[in-house]
């Protein structure tokens, strides 16, 4: 009966695992990939700093005062406003630091600075990714949160508009979100995967709702 069952896939890319990959949730390709996310975000370089030099600083209380005309901010500001104040990147890291908490994989931090909170749950994250990828079932929902906060401020930073978002429906009932740049995806409710014209000739959650 062993010889029937399925090979185990990545719950990330998902190729099938390598016999020295076995008993992870995710290939070493994936962990990599999360760890260079990670790593992109923190640090006086990263990401999340970048993000702060393009708000005023000074405003009282520590958060951060949207540039520009009072009042009248531009979409840019706000969307750079609520990534970078409490509730954005660093809540998001938080969150999963304290759910790898429930698993052995963390501590929690001890607060601060948003910059220096930012970098001390990445620091928690990076540090125990190779265990997470052995122990942590969700490591794919991770990941995609974590690939969406770069795709998103390297955006910002460049300029660039981010491809729009749009979520569909797999046969299954299953919904995904999926761009105009999606190269393919596995459904995750029937492991179905789609390539790329597939996935952008599934018809919309909302439409196939009404």
């Amino acid at each position: 009966m062993t010889d029937d069952a399925p090979a185990p896939r990545c719950t990330i890319c998902p190729r099938q695992l390598l016999d020295h990959e076995t008993g992870r949730y995710v290939c070493l390709p994936c962990e990599q990939r999360i760890d260079r996310d990670l790593q992109a975000i923190a640090g006086p370089a990263g990401l999340y700093a970048r993000l702060c030099l393009r708000i005023q600083p000074g405003r009282r209380g520590g958060a951060p005062a949207v540039s520009g005309t009072p009042g009248r901010g531009t979409p840019a500001d706000l969307q750079i406003l609520s990534l970078t104040a409490t509730g954005g990147i660093v809540s998001t890291l938080e969150t999963w630091v304290e759910d790898w908490a429930t698993y052995g994989l963390a501590i929690h931090g001890t607060g601060g600075r948003l910059q220096h909170r930012v970098d001390t749950a990445v620091a928690t994250l990076r540090r125990n990714l190779t265990r997470a990828a052995s122990r942590h079932p969700a490591l794919d929902e991770m990941a995609r949160e974590i690939g969406q906060i770069r795709r998103q401020a390297e955006a910002i930073i460049s300029g660039e508009r981010p491809p729009r978002r749009v979520a569909v429906q797999c046969p299954c009932d299953t919904v995904s979100t999926v761009t105009l740049n999606t190269s393919g995806f596995t459904c995750r409710g029937c492991q179905r995967e789609y390539g790329h014209s597939e996935a952008l000739q599934l018809p919309l959650a909302e439409r196939r709702a009404a």
